[in-house]
This record gives C-alpha cells, structure tokens and sequence, in this order.
C-alpha cells in the first residue's frame, strides 16, 4: 500500500503548514515546515510527502501525483477546509478508487462534519494521528484502527479514541522525509534566518491560553517530548544532510516548559556550533537567557498578545504585564532577539485596549513583531465564549479569511466593530516600524549582509503590498 502525505495548492502565499498559529496568507511570503505530515509519512514505508504552496504546484500537478498512490492523506483546517475538499473531490474524479483521508485540529475536533463536507472524504484521523494514518497505509482494517472516523454504507462510525504518544522517541526523525521531499530553500520565516529548517521536539503545552489551538484540540496540555539526547542525535544529523541551513527552529508550542530538560538540550547543541531559536513565554530569568545564548540560541517568538492585564487575565495567558518588561530588558541586555506577537480583537477589547497595546509593544521594542486577528477556532475555549457571547460576525462561524486568503476580523464586540479592530492591525504596524529604532535596525543588519539587503528589500514591497491588498480587499 502506498500513501501521499499532501499540503493541498491554495491561494498565492497561503500558508497551510502546521507550525503556523493561523493558516493564512502573511504580509511577508512566509511558509513553515509541513512537520505534522513529515511525522506520519516518516512512519509510512514508500509514502511521499508533498507540500504543494511553497512549491508553488497547482491542482493539475497535485493531481498528477495523486494517481500513483493508493492513498491521499490531507492536512486541513478550518480556513481551508472548502479549498482542501474541492482538491479531494479532483482527485476522486480523477481515480475513484484512491482512499482519501483528511488530519489536521479540525477533523480532531469536528470528525462528522468533515465526514460530511464532502463525499470525496473516507475517513478523518482524530486527534494524534501520526500512528492511525501508519495503519490505515498499511492496510489495517479500519474498524480497528484507534482514532479512526469513517464512513460505511452511508454511517459515519468513530472508533475509539487513541492514546497519545507518551514517549516521545518512538516517532522516527523527520529529516529524511525533509531531504527527500522538500527544498529547504523554499522556506521563509521573516524573522529567521534564510534557509532555516524547523522540527518539534516534543508536543502539548501546559499553559491553558484560551485562544491557542493545537493544545486544545490534538497536543494537550502535558508536554510530552523527546529525550535531549534524541534531539541532538537529530540537530547533528540535519547539520550533516543539511549544510547551507543559518538558523534552526524549535517549534513546540513553548520550548522552554521544561526549563531543566531545555537547559540540557541546549548544553549537547552547544558543541555543535548551530544557531537556533525557539518558542518561549516572556517569564524566563536572565541566567537562563544568556545560558542559551552561549549555547547558540539567537531569537526567541514570544506571544505577548496584549497590552492590557485584564485581557490576559481573560485568556488565561498566566504571565504579567511586569514578568513581560522584565524578560524582554534581560533579553536586550543579553543581546538576545525577540520576534512579539500581538492578537487585537481579544476578549474584550476596546478602542483604548488596543491603544495600550501600541504603546505598550512600542515600549517592549523587540526586534520584530507580528500582528494578527483574534481568529476563533472550532475546538478551542475562545471559541465558544464567542459563540456564547454573541461575539461572531458571520452566522458561519468557521468562515475566517477573505477570498485572497488573509485573515478577516471575525468578532467584535460593543462599541468596538470589527472594521475598527480591521484597520487597527495596519496602524499597529506603522506605528511601530516607522520609528527611527525599528528602521535604524532593519537598514543596520541590511548594510552588513547583502542578502538580507535583498531580502528585506523583497519583504518590504511585499509587507506594504500586503496592507494594501488586505485594506482594499475588507468588506463592510
């Protein structure tokens, strides 16, 4: 039995990979690594993986490849689920005979009514699915595949949930599948070096953000990871098949959960001589920033989200505005980057809540950020408060992006409509970079590399093209 593991074409730009906290299209081109179909198809003896957007491959060439495998197993989600479908229902046209299989936060969340999106889908993987898609290759009957749901004879039947992974070092390494399938080249994070290449060390968060996806609807709330040993066997094996990569990325929802395990890990990745960056929350002390730091760490991502202590105490983000201040000084004292996030339209913002957090991102100055809507997804706590509340704008709750594939505003909320908190996003972003802190920094790193010169010169033209295209695609 054979199986391909396939990120569906989209939209220009979409970026569907799992590593991203929203599927969307970016401002700059961006795109993660397809790590949650690398694991499985790491599993899967013969299987390929293919991760059609940064490749730039359309439906025809998705379609050409689906016909040599008896197997198809999508990764989706909510804002490309309508998209995925109509790729499934080609692919069936083309050879009714291939299995189709859809993963991914929403099919774990809602398994019926992926089922019933569309007839081209047989079955959808529940929840950790790395082991159900390995048997369902492998031919197992499907009525005794754990985490299976599936149709038969027009029933939908959902077996028994499965375990998750509790040791972690059972999942075979990704980086054969990377080398074999992908172009590493074709990955761009704007805040990473170029190339870069990113990998999970192990899974689940125990923080409890209401917003945040993939602990509450596949990870879970216990981190479960691998042994720091298998990690750097892994870091040293990709330095070696990968030579060219600047910069490698830990992409756990927080890295740094398990301080004495990263501790470890840092110490072995240290005589290696790689640089690397992680997720982080903004609570570490100052020892273990410039401990990482002489191990090779370059860059934190940190989720700051908001500049208001009552809407972090409302999605439970469990850090203080002050501990925020504190690790980002130690991180500057350090010499440590920092790329912030920053969420508008959180619960329950208002038009002086988002002018605090302007002025407070302005304050923090970290070396980059990212501002995104507040996207509610099925399965997660700020979801049903929104839909409790009264919160969503569009009777179809699941309807997130607009048709060019950026995020639209999807709640608002009184005196605060969701053009309001629309337009805000771009203000924060010419707020803060046009500054002479931000723009001294760009043009200083700009004037010591050439190719970051071309780069931030390609990502600028793109960012501002980006603000137009939303403003102008945003309706009322």
């Amino acid at each position: 039995m054979s199986a391909l593991f396939l990120n569906p074409p989209s939209v220009d730009g979409f970026d569907g990979g799992a590593g991203s906290r929203y599927q969307a299209r970016r401002e700059v081109t961006s795109f993660w690594y397809p790590t949650w179909l690398a694991q499985p198809a790491a599993l899967v003896a013969g299987a390929k993986l293919l991760d059609c957007p940064p490749q730039s491959l359309g439906v025809e060439a998705a379609l050409r490849e689906a016909e040599r495998f008896e197997h198809v197993i999508i990764h989706t989600s909510t804002p490309s689920l309508r998209n995925d479908c109509r790729v499934a229902e080609a692919i069936k046209a083309r050879r009714p005979e291939t299995k189709i299989g859809f993963i991914g936060a929403h099919p774990a969340v809602l398994p019926t009514e992926t089922l019933k999106a569309s007839a081209a889908i047989d079955w959808v993987g529940r929840r950790e699915f790395d082991f159900t898609c390995k048997e369902v290759a492998e031919g197992v009957p499907w009525d005794r595949i754990a985490g299976l749901s599936f149709k038969r004879e027009g029933r939908i039947i959902h077996n028994a949930e499965r375990e998750l992974i509790t040791d972690m070092d059972v999942l075979p390494w990704v980086a054969d599948v990377y080398r074999r399938d992908l172009r590493i080249e074709d990955y761009f994070i704007g805040y990473l070096q170029h190339p870069y290449l990113s990998l999970y060390t192990g899974r689940g968060c125990p923080a409890q953000c209401t917003f945040c996806l993939w602990p509450q609807t596949i990870g879970g709330h216990r981190y479960r990871v691998r042994s720091p040993q298998n990690v750097a066997d892994e870091m040293a094996y990709l330095k070696r098949l990968f030579p060219q990569v600047k910069e490698f990325f830990f992409d756990d929802d927080t890295f740094t959960a398990n301080l004495p395990r990263a501790r470890e890990i840092a110490r072995r990745l240290a005589p290696l001589g790689v640089t690397w960056s992680c997720n982080s929350r903004a609570n570490l002390d100052g020892d273990t920033i410039r401990f990482f730091r002489d191990c090779g760490l370059r860059l934190f991502l940190v989720g700051y989200e908001s500049g208001n202590a009552d809407i972090l105490h409302r999605i439970k983000k469990g850090v203080t505005l002050e501990e925020m201040r504190r690790f980002t000084r130690e991180c500057h004292q350090a010499g440590v980057m920092v790329h912030g996030t920053f969420i508008l339209g959180l619960p329950v913002e208002t038009p002086e809540s988002i002018e605090r957090t302007i002025a407070f991102a302005k304050e923090l100055d970290v070396f980059s950020l990212q501002v995104s809507l507040a996207a509610p997804y099925p399965g997660t706590e700020l979801y049903e408060l929104a839909r409790q509340h009264g919160w969503f704008v569009k009777r179809d709750k699941t309807d997130l992006l607009e048709a060019d594939g950026y995020q639209q505003s999807t709640l608002e909320y009184p005196g605060l409509p969701k053009e309001a908190i629309f337009e805000a996003v771009e203000r924060f972003y010419r707020e803060y970079y046009l500054r002479a802190g931000p723009i001294l920094r760009i043009v200083k790193t700009m004037l010591e590399d050439r190719d970051i010169l071309v780069r931030r010169v390609r990502e600028g033209f793109e960012f501002f093209r980006s603000l137009s295209q939303r403003r102008d695609g945003e309706v009322g």
